[in-house]
């Protein structure tokens, strides 16, 4: 059954047309909002993912549940149709189910607080904030069981359930949740902060329709998700073709000795629509790594990256969604089925980021990324300290940001804009830990005319004992460059004892042991090049060998001799007029290696063993069998 909205106000809005200048003071109002919402998030959170990171994500959406402005695409649509209850006045909605909202959040560690705004008895908006708590209990601390292999052993699971009832609080149920958890100060408190950040945007939208009137407001929204749908309608339809552009990529393992896994999607344009069509992706895994991609939440991923590729000015929201056709199979690793584990969801999800951006690039070659969106680096240090307080740490990674059509990928930086770093010093405060180095890998970026941008080696000091637990992809199979640029260097985690002795961890691994003094070496990947490394400018080149970008070995790949910091051009030319002659022909995709030659190189390239290659049943179905 559908939820039913109450409503003591039956009468219907009748917006009619809106000014451009009013419009343009909604829109602007509506994207303060959303600000202000982030703004008060990190102000009232404790933990460092979210206080710190930014890892939350907001939304406001228009009386019909559709987004007007966020980052995620709404899910309110599949929360109404699933949620047999009823919407009034004064009632705010929890949930982390990822299955209860057909993937709209997609694991358990999200927490989505959905607020209806009401003015003068009508449903006019609804506002909603979720982010990543760190710990909500379940098999690991963190809550992100590598080895988990169902949702049940991923901590507690939230339905739907009213937190606010008509303005009462439900505070035996809140009680209940957090004695699940093993951080419940930190958990209450981002709690609090999400539903603070929802009734700060609630008031901006009640003061918005005041000052204009309920009509005008509504009629603004229905007008910006209009000219979205105008702008991604033009943009689909000189960007994407009507014959099937193809693209696979791979996630490397999944923690269990087995991959890599494969994501394939085919797009195409059917008159005015596109399809993206994911046919052909690995059946679900038994491990966590499952993504449950829901559909608008696919459908936002392909807008944004339109939008930011071809036209930044556009106001992302969920206008364009009819112009999209999104099929997953049933059953895959983009479609899992109940109660397959979900927390380690966020090696697929940057993937599908690579994957679209080498579809709409292999029409339009000028606009292709290279990759390296690829994951989110996680890790995890928990244990007791000297006074016998418990500690844990959830700290998200960055990797290289790809190299683009207009210049190089951004060294160390985050999949998505808004994260930020967590400081060392809030490290180094809250933390037994030192942070005996945080600076870019040199040389891990792709060589091109842009070069990929570098990843990040921190290195971790440990001052009590505890366990660790890390969460990454690209160790085994490399980010590749486009256009003529190189892949970027891969991943690696090394654990170095007191004594200087060095062991590789691998890049999915809980439970690892450590005492203090010991020390973690997290290299991230970097991002693959853009364009013809020999085309790059040599002082360029030379000059980031100066500022440790590039180390003169790693300047060889751009065809470039640097002595002493500076450019040796008779030996450069020299060196790049034999590379010419020598190399092969430029494709407009370099993926280095095949699957298999990695495979047969692994343990000597990475020092890992090779993952294993899943079988699965004939028929395709979830239930894989393992290839020993």
């Amino acid at each position: 059954m559908p939820a039913t909205i109450v409503q003591s106000n039956a009468a219907p809005f009748t917006p009619g047309p809106i000014d451009p200048v009013t419009l343009e003071v909604i829109e602007n109002a509506l994207r303060n909002a959303r600000v202000e919402m982030d703004a008060t998030l990190v102000r009232t959170a404790m933990s460092p993912g979210i206080r710190e990171q930014g890892d939350a994500f907001p939304l406001i959406a228009d009386h019909q549940g559709r987004m007007i402005v966020g980052q995620f695409g709404s899910y309110i649509g599949p929360f109404l149709e699933g949620f047999d209850g009823t919407i009034e006045d004064g009632d705010m909605i929890l949930l982390s189910d990822p299955y209860s909202v057909g993937g709209a959040i997609s694991h358990s560690n999200d927490w989505l607080v959905l607020l209806p705004v009401f003015k003068d008895g009508r449903l006019i908006a609804y506002t909603s904030m979720f982010g990543h708590q760190s710990d909500i209990g379940g098999m690991v601390a963190g809550s992100m069981p590598i080895h988990a292999t169902s949702i049940f052993q991923e901590g507690v699971r939230i339905p739907p359930v009213k937190i606010y009832r008509q303005g009462q609080y439900n505070s035996d149920l809140i009680e209940l949740i957090m004695t699940q958890v093993r951080t419940p100060d930190w958990c209450r408190a981002d709690l609090n902060a999400l539903i603070a950040s929802c009734r700060v945007a609630a008031r901006r939208v009640v003061e918005m329709a005041e000052r204009f009137g309920d009509d005008v407001f509504v009629a603004a929204t229905n007008e910006l998700l209009a000219r979205n749908y105008r702008a991604m309608k033009h943009l689909i339809q000189t960007s994407v073709g009507e014959a099937p552009v193809s693209f696979e990529d791979y996630i490397c393992d999944d923690g269990m000795g087995f991959g890599p896994y494969k994501i394939k999607c085919t797009m195409w344009r059917d008159g005015e629509k596109v399809v993206l069509d994911f046919s052909g992706t690995d059946p679900q895994s038994p491990a966590s790594i499952n993504f449950f991609l829901n559909e608008n939440m696919l459908k936002m991923f392909f807008g944004i990256y339109m939008i930011m590729v071809f036209d930044p000015q556009i106001l992302f929201n969920d206008g364009f969604y009819d112009l999209i056709d999104v099929r997953i199979p049933e059953g895959s690793l983009l479609k899992p089925e109940f109660p397959a584990a979900l927390s380690g969801r966020t090696h697929a999800l940057g993937r599908i980021f690579d994957v679209l951006g080498a579809l709409l690039g292999q029409k339009t070659p000028e606009f292709l990324n290279a990759a390296g969106f690829s994951s989110s680096p996680h890790l995890f240090y928990s244990g007791t300290d000297r006074s016998g307080k418990y500690f844990q740490l959830f700290q998200i990674g960055f990797g290289g940001v790809p190299g683009r059509p207009l210049g190089d990928g951004p060294d160390g930086h985050s999949l998505f804009p808004a994260f930020t770093n967590v400081p060392n010093e809030f490290l180094e405060r809250y933390f037994p830990m030192v942070i005996e180095r945080y600076e870019t890998a040199a040389d891990s970026g792709g060589a091109g005319l842009h070069r990929g941008g570098n990843g990040i080696h921190m290195t971790y000091r440990f001052l009590e004992p505890g366990r660790i637990a890390i969460h990454d992809d690209r160790w085994f199979v490399p980010p590749w460059g486009v256009n003529g640029g190189k892949p970027a260097e891969r991943a690696r985690k090394i654990l170095e004892k007191p004594d200087g002795t060095q062991t590789i961890v691998g890049n999915k691994q809980e439970d690892i042991e450590v005492e203090a003094g010991d020390q973690l070496h997290f290299i991230t990947w970097g991002g693959g090049g853009w364009g013809d490394p020999l085309e790059r400018d040599p002082a360029l080149v030379a000059k980031e060998v100066r500022q440790g970008l590039v180390t003169e070995a790693g300047a060889r790949a751009y065809g470039v001799v640097v002595t002493d910091g500076q450019v040796d051009t008779a030996r450069t030319d020299a060196l790049r007029a034999e590379q010419r002659a020598t190399r092969p022909d430029l494709e407009t995709f370099d993926f280095g290696p095949d699957i298999e030659t990695l495979r047969a190189n692994c343990e000597v390239e990475t020092g890992l063993k090779a993952p294993r290659q899943r079988r699965w049943t004939q028929s395709n179905l979830p239930e894989a069998i393992a290839a020993e």
